[in-house]
């Protein structure tokens, strides 16, 4: 039980701007860290869903969008939008294989992570801007439950890169369990009760995002991790807004 608690404190205190009251840290729990992810994106998930009850019925759309748009990277504290950023740069260059991992790995910010970052905030925005046709409180709710499952699923089975923190992780085939029965109830619940595709599509965002970055990068890691996370919450939201 206490690597459990461990493992959730890992999870928080990485994946949340908002401060962990209790912060341990344990080698031996980075495995159940990864089961904990789904919980962060219910946090996530409800402050999103908190913000959208609080301003629905506001008449201040341009202001809505931006605020709904950002959110979910305030409270992660723009962490996934990191690994978004370097993706865009390594794999935007179109250089050899070995290159491309070298610029992935690089802390410096070039022209090709801005160009993306500027287009995915528009598309955000414009995403939020355009209404909320489905209004699935479900919905919204587990968009962020979804993705981060499927990032716990991804880190477990893929092959990582060599240079990944996960790569002398093990592979407890229990825990990619824990994580897909996980998906299938955030995914199942907004369908049966509100028909709500939203946490379905951020699912097949992250996926479609992931084997696209593993392809490009020849391994997984944390950056490609949130490069699907972000296209995949992005695909979520533009269901969810737009589609009934």
């Amino acid at each position: 039980m206490s690597e459990w608690l461990d493992g959730f404190s890992m999870a928080w205190g990485m994946f949340l701007a908002i401060p962990c009251p209790l912060r341990r840290w344990n080698e031996k729990a980075r495995e159940k860290m990864l089961v904990c992810l789904p919980l962060v994106g219910l946090a996530v998930g409800g402050i999103w869903l908190g913000l959208y009850l609080l301003l629905r019925h506001a008449a201040i759309g341009g202001l809505y969008a931006f605020l709904m748009a950002a959110v979910p990277w305030l409270v992660t504290g723009f962490m996934h939008l990191d690994g978004y950023m370097d993706v865009c740069d390594a794999v935007l260059s179109r250089r050899e294989l070995a290159t491309r991992q070298r610029i992935l790995k690089d802390s410096h910010c070039g022209a090709f992570a801005v160009i993306g970052m500027v287009l995915l905030a528009l598309c955000q925005w414009s995403v939020f801007l355009s209404g909320s046709a489905d209004e699935s409180l479900w919905g919204l709710l587990l968009i962020p439950v979804a993705t981060r499952a499927c990032a716990g699923l991804a880190v477990l089975k893929l092959r990582p890169m060599g240079t990944s923190q996960y790569a002398a992780m093990g592979r407890h085939g229990g825990y990619a369990a824990a994580l897909a029965v996980l998906l299938a109830a955030a995914i199942a619940v907004p369908l049966v009760i509100d028909r709500s595709f939203a946490p379905l599509a951020a699912a097949a965002g992250y996926g479609l995002a992931v084997w696209y970055g593993f392809r490009q990068l020849d391994g997984m890691n944390g950056d490609i991790s949130g490069f699907a996370l972000t296209l995949g919450e992005l695909a979520g939201a533009a269901v969810w807004t737009l589609v009934r």
